[in-house]
This record gives C-alpha cells, structure tokens and sequence, in this order.
C-alpha cells in the first residue's frame, strides 16, 4: 500500500486486517507460559439454523435433536436457549453487525458499532501471540464479526492459500522491513498532523483520535518487529482443493486453518463470519441459494434443501471439535484448552427475528451441561460478559449485558 493512502486510512480511523489494535505486548517481555495457553473462538452463522431441527425437542438431551444427535464431542459442549440481543427487533441482516458486540439498532441510519468481544479479548491475550486475533470469513464483503473500539469494521481473511501463506509461509524479510520503515514514515507524518491541528486549536475529540491511532500503530509496529525475529511454525499443508462442493471445501479449509492456527499458538483469538451468500451453493443433496431457503416459509421442499446445507455445516463443526480434542496439550487436549461459541445473529431467519438465538459452547475445559434452557429471555452479552471473566478480563459490563450468570461450570 503507498504511503499516502495507508496515511489516509489511517487518519479516518479505519481498521487494517490483523493491525491496529491496542494489545499489551507480553510477547516482547515474558517468555511463553509453560501451561497450555487459553483460547478462544468466536463463529457466527449469518442465516442461523432452523429451529425445530436445531434445538433439542427433549430438555437435556442432544440425541433428541435431529442437527446435534450425531455430534461425536455432545459431552464437551452446552446447547443454551433463550438468549436474545436487546434491541434487535426491526434489525434484517444488520443485526450480523452485531452479533459480537451487542450493540442495538444497527439498522439505524446514525448506527455506530462498538467493540466486539473478540478484541475485547484480544487485548487481554493477544499479544503473546504473532497474531493478536485472525478474522475469517467465506467470502469477501470488507467486515465480518469483529469490530474496533471505534466501531469500525475490521476487514476480515477468507482466502485461503493466503491466509495459509500468512501464518506459515516463508516471509520475505526485507520487504517487511521497508514495510516497517514505511509505516514508521507514516506514524510522523501523523504526528505532524496532530500538531497542526493543536496549531489551529481544533476540537479536542479529533485531536484524540489521531492520538489513540498513532499509539495503536506504535504498538503494532513494536510488536511486528519483535515477531519479525522468529521464525514462524512448519506446517505441512492440509487444505483440501476438493471443488466438486466448493462451499462445503471452503468452511472445511477454514476451520483446518483454525485448528492449525490454534495448534501452532499463531493466535489465540478467532472469528469466523459463515456470512449470507450471494448465489447458489452447492452441499451433497442439495443445491440452492443459501439466503433463499432460508426464507423457507414452512415449505417441506425447501425445508428439505435448507437442513441438507445446515447439516453439512454441523458436521464440519463436529469434524472441527473431534480433530481438536485428538490433539494432547498438558495434561487435556487442544478442545479442552479453547473455547468455541457457535452462534448467530438470528433465531429465525425465515422471519427475520433475533430471539432464542441459537448457540452452542464447546471445549474449554468446563463442565458441560449439554442443554441448557434459561428461565426468561436473557441478553446473549450476560454470555460474553461470563467469558471475558473467564479470560481474566475485568469487566462489570459489556454491551447489554446485565450479569455475569456463571453459566459455565467448572
């Protein structure tokens, strides 16, 4: 990217992929821990899952849902009803944007976004790590799941052989260096800015901004150049270039990368945005428009079209988990060590409505409830707010959230 137009993006606040974000750097003070590290992932289903197929019809047992009955890991993993995000209520499609943050209306012409749980996260465990969080996402549409603490989208990863060349592919040092020297050209030049701007005497909110930017960079600057000296992990490549269904490979090379990712210690912090699609997608059974069927209106065909690209996704998810909890760390597995929370922005996206969001918690060590239904509708932040407490985050709040329910045992 030239100087001038990374100054740009800069300037306006925006969010680079895999850049700008406040973290403390312990990588560059504290050696690696010796226990297993914590992680996190964070997936959300755009189009949701069709209710009575998803949740389980008899309380407590997975086996009585026709999606999870087949799941291998059902005893690693907490199915919750009732969980809903406030002010959701005339959302659409914009309530994706939401999703990890909480934040209400975003349909709302003035709508401003605010951080997402992930970076929330991230900023706590992130910087032991070459790559403080990894945003993925199907396809490209410039945002996914994860948002700044100014609201602004954080363009998320869905190439494959690139994100793969990214986490383990050779780096070309010297351009990455004159990247460095570059954007340290960039960061005086905001500096000169910011003193013009004190000159003129302008607002004092602008004047922050470009502070709080110049300090992200700073950190991020500081933090790739200490990664810059070593060496990252050999990983045989396992992507899969199977395009009979191309979809199905797509979601498939996206969790492998994760679990590679994760398995490395890469990043301790993903998204993963299985966002609406455009067009025709092709699973074993079934062809169609994803965002079509799921305007399915009780029909049984299309019914029948939509559970058959639903399934595949649950089975994917299945393979995922089973595939982590085979990999010993200490004295657990890689599973036990992460936690994965499935969900979405929709209950029902046939009516485009945003209560009893499906969610699934797998892994991470905790003593699994299988299904868990909840008293009263409860904001899906009470969720987020337990697990930033688990992660050691000092919180009263976020976003909706009324409290921290203790909801995961163990």
């Amino acid at each position: 990217m030239k100087e001038t137009s990374r100054r740009e993006i800069l300037k306006y606040g925006a969010a680079l992929p895999l850049a700008m974000h406040s973290l403390d750097l312990h990588a560059v003070t504290k050696p690696k821990p010796v226990a297993p590290p914590r992680r996190i992932m964070f997936i959300c289903n755009s189009l949701g899952f069709y209710k009575p197929n998803f949740f389980p019809s008899k309380r407590g047992d997975l086996s009585s849902s026709k999606y999870l009955k087949g799941m291998e890991k059902k005893e690693k993993m907490t199915v919750f009803e009732n969980f809903f995000h406030p002010g959701m209520n005339t959302s659409n499609h914009d309530s994706e944007k939401s999703f990890l943050t909480g934040a209400a209306s975003p349909e709302a012409p003035n709508f401003t976004n605010t951080i997402s749980v992930d970076q929330v996260l991230a900023k706590q465990i992130g910087g032991d790590t070459r790559y403080p969080f990894l945003p993925l996402s199907i396809y490209d549409r410039g945002w996914g799941c994860s948002w700044n603490d100014r609201g602004v989208a954080i363009p998320p990863l869905h190439d494959e052989v690139q994100i793969f060349d990214k986490l383990f592919g050779e780096e070309d040092l010297a351009a990455k260096r004159r990247q460095i020297l570059n954007d340290q050209q960039v960061v005086r030049c905001l500096y000169r800015d910011m003193e013009q701007l004190n000159k003129k005497g302008d607002n004092a909110t602008k004047i922050d901004s470009y502070r709080t930017v110049i300090a992200e960079l700073e950190q991020q600057l500081q933090h790739e150049a200490f990664w810059l000296k070593a060496s990252k992990p050999v990983v045989p490549n396992t992507l899969s270039e199977d395009q009979e269904f191309a979809f199905c490979t797509k979601v498939k090379n996206l969790f492998e990368l994760s679990k590679l990712a994760f398995q490395t210690d890469s990043t301790r912090v993903i998204t993963f945005s299985m966002d609406w699609i455009y067009g025709a997608i092709n699973v074993p059974g079934a062809t169609g428009g994803w965002h079509t069927l799921s305007h399915h209106g009780g029909k049984r065909e299309v019914l029948e079209k939509l559970s058959r690209i639903e399934m595949n996704l649950v089975e994917q998810l299945d393979t995922f988990l089973r595939e982590m909890d085979e990999i010993n760390e200490g004295s657990g597995t890689l599973l036990d060590h992460t936690t994965v929370v499935v969900g979405s922005n929709f209950g029902d996206s046939s009516n485009h409505t945003c209560h009893n969001l499906p969610t699934i918690v797998a892994g991470g060590g905790y003593r699994h409830q299988h299904h868990t239904v909840l008293e009263n509708p409860t904001p899906l932040c009470n969720l987020y707010l337990e697990l930033l407490h688990r992660h050691n985050v000092d919180v009263g709040h976020f976003g909706s959230s009324q409290q921290d329910m203790m909801l995961l045992k163990g």
